[in-house]
């Protein structure tokens, strides 16, 4: 692995993020020669964003149906870090200047009690649930900046920090035990209206927990943990909804409550 290489593709990653550019695929001479190379692609790049957006504050799970994958050519889930400055709670207004083709995730998200990763592995959704201090319903911000899907590569979409560019948080529930988190149902509204729903049994492995224990082998295959105090994004229960400057977006999900945007 160059580190010249991992320097230039995150350079050039941050800056189509910060023009705001339609995204592409890396060029054919900083394309990522396996995963490895790939992620550390990511995490240069979530380095140079965290001046603007703070420190690593946890992780995210994209391409976790086969449809997705599909769309990409990747036979597997990718995972994201999520950065400080860019987690909100509750309900907040975002420029919508901001983004380029801002889409909506209804996700159930977790904070953690204690360190995931290299900790404890290999994990099953069984073993971390011990770790897991409380359920919230989320929203992920995603932009995939006007993608041509015919076009986008797995490999750049790793680099890039699997499209994630946010988050919206609602209340901590720390008695998630109580509820049945597989069948809980969620749902997506644009300025009041249902566009989409479905259960947290949706997700890769048929529970929210199983998305966990995926992103915390993944640390453990690389060599970290995930931090108490993180929030892990365990993947949208609907299909992804785009939103446009003037509405307001809110998700609900059966016994976690609401969190919601309006794009100004």
């Amino acid at each position: 692995m160059s580190a010249d290489k991992v320097a230039q593709a995150a350079d050039w990653l941050f800056a189509a993020r910060r023009e705001r550019q339609r995204f592409a695929a890396l060029p054919a001479a900083l394309r990522p020669a396996d995963d490895k190379e790939a992620y550390a692609m990511q995490a240069a790049l979530q380095h140079r964003l965290q001046a603007a957006q703070g420190p690593l504050a946890g992780g995210k799970i994209a391409l976790t149906t086969p449809q997705m994958q599909k769309l990409v050519g990747y036979d597997r889930p990718i995972a994201g870090g999520l950065l400080a400055k860019t987690i909100h709670r509750g309900f907040v207004e975002l420029p919508a200047t901001a983004f380029l083709h801002p889409g909506i995730e209804c996700e159930v998200a977790v904070e953690l009690a204690r360190p995931l990763g290299k900790t404890g592995a290999p994990h099953t959704a069984e073993s971390v649930a011990g770790a897991v201090a409380a359920c919230m319903a989320a929203i992920e911000l995603v932009d995939d900046r006007a993608a041509d899907y015919a076009n986008i590569d797995a490999a750049t979409l790793i680099a890039d920090n699997a499209f994630n560019h946010g988050s919206v948080l609602g209340q901590r529930v720390r008695a998630w035990r109580e509820l049945d988190l597989p069948a809980a149902r969620g749902v997506i509204r644009i300025d009041g209206r249902e566009v989409g729903h479905g259960k947290g049994g949706d997700v890769m492995g048929g529970h929210p927990f199983a998305a966990l224990a995926w992103l915390a082998n993944h640390a453990a295959a690389f060599g970290y943990d995930l931090a108490a105090g993180d929030v892990v994004l365990t993947g949208s229960l609907v299909v992804t909804q785009w939103a446009t400057r003037g509405q307001t977006v809110e998700i609900e999900i059966e016994g976690l409550g609401t969190a919601g945007i309006r794009f100004v």
